[in-house]
């Protein structure tokens, strides 16, 4: 069964015959309508707070859009965004507010998140029959090397608060083609940020490029500082879009948005002013050509599953030829790989080399209950049509 997983360097992708094996390291379809909610992501500028009852300003900005949904500011201020109210919940693409509070996202807070899981049943996936591709083999993930930032730079967490509490994903920072060399565009996926169509915007929502630098166990975090656990710091995400697909079909187990289940973020430095790309230093290209499986070759998907066996510390990777699989005979087929990534790995990218050179081309979205393997989604028209929206209304900013 499979479901949504969730709870001055240059990268490259470089091939060893692009059959054996596939090294992430840095040297310096269908339905455009159900795209067009995120083509018009309304959202707000982040502001800045103080944590643990310090004072926290919210630009006039985001205070008049809190209030144009009866949010009340100080309220909101003193935590009451904890209010997950099914008839209040923030759901359209237009209503995504996500102010800065500073200090929230502490180590500890970040190591209590959960991941964000979206399963497949083995109905569902017997439902696609005549669709998908044989099952893959299970592929064994492998632990990335250490420091992350000489490695995989590009890749990291995404935090976020949940009715659940707090939870987490994976992102992959992205370039920004209308803003070359000074992209703040992450790549993730859709439900991890919006919980599809029973519920709305998740809030608080970060990314933390290279999380766990050195990749130190859970006790040795319990000494290291704040470089370690964050080398580029937090990043909070100004504004997000997803596909319509998504905000209107995603369920608990992929539903019929999974097809659909990608989102950009625009994010901003909690601390710093330099654009994400400039201070990490590197960034991916999107494929938007959506190659069909037998098209794409050897794919490597990059997350940090948390689940057990895995804990969410630690940045793993898995390499495969994908797949076809589909939830339902009407729907477009997704990508499927062997993994044994487990939740907290949804969102992150999946990279094949195009004309040598490293790019995106899916994103992890659902897997099995039994963790054999990973789907994700074909990334055509709407999706560089939301991409690029998002670019040009916000990019520069």
């Amino acid at each position: 069964m499979s479901a949504p997983l969730r709870r001055g360097r240059r990268t490259v992708l470089t091939a060893t015959g692009l059959v054996a094996a596939l090294a992430l390291t840095a040297t310096a379809c269908g339905g455009s309508e159900k795209d067009q909610a995120s083509d018009k992501p309304d959202a707000t500028t982040s502001g800045t707070a103080g944590s643990d009852g310090g004072t926290v300003q919210i630009p006039s900005d985001i205070a008049d859009k809190l209030k144009e949904h009866g949010i009340d500011v100080d309220k909101w201020k003193d935590g009451g965004w904890e209010d997950w109210d099914k008839d209040t919940w923030l759901r359209e693409a237009k209503d995504f507010v996500n102010p800065v509070i500073e200090g929230l996202w502490k180590p500890e807070r970040m190591r209590s998140a959960e991941e964000a899981d979206k399963t497949v049943s083995t109905k569902d996936a017997s439902a696609s029959e005549g669709v998908s591709d044989p099952e893959p083999a299970p592929v064994e993930a492998q632990a990335e090397k250490t420091p992350y930032h000489d490695n995989a730079a590009p890749v990291g967490k995404v935090f976020f608060d949940s009715p659940e509490g707090p939870s987490v994903c994976s992102g992959t920072v992205i370039k920004d083609v209308n803003h070359p060399g000074r992209s703040n565009l992450v790549w993730t996926a859709g439900h991890c940020v919006h919980a599809g169509g029973n519920g709305g915007w998740y809030r608080n929502l970060v990314f933390v490029p290279a999380y766990n630098d050195l990749g130190k166990s859970g006790t040795e975090l319990g000494n290291a500082n704040a470089s370690e656990v964050a080398p580029y710091g937090n990043w909070w995400a100004d504004w997000a879009s997803t596909s319509n697909g998504w905000i209107q079909g995603g369920s608990e187990s992929g539903g019929d948005g999974a097809p659909y289940d990608y989102a950009v973020l625009h994010v901003k430095p909690e601390q710093g002013s330099k654009s994400l790309e400039e201070t990490v230093g590197a960034a991916l290209d999107v494929d938007f050509s959506a190659p069909s499986a037998a098209e794409a070759g050897q794919m490597g998907a990059w997350g940090y599953p948390a689940a057990p066996p895995y804990n969410g510390l630690q940045m793993f990777k898995c390499l495969d030829a994908p797949g076809r699989f589909s939830l339902s005979p009407g729907l477009p087929t997704m990508y499927r790989i062997g993994c044994t990534m487990t939740g907290g790995s949804s969102g992150g990218g999946w990279f094949r080399v195009q004309d040598g050179e490293t790019v995106l081309v899916s994103n992890t979205s659902i897997g099995p209950t039994d963790n054999t393997w990973l789907a994700g989604p074909q990334l055509g028209e709407d999706a560089e049509a939301l991409y690029q929206n998002m670019s040009k209304t916000y990019g520069g900013q």
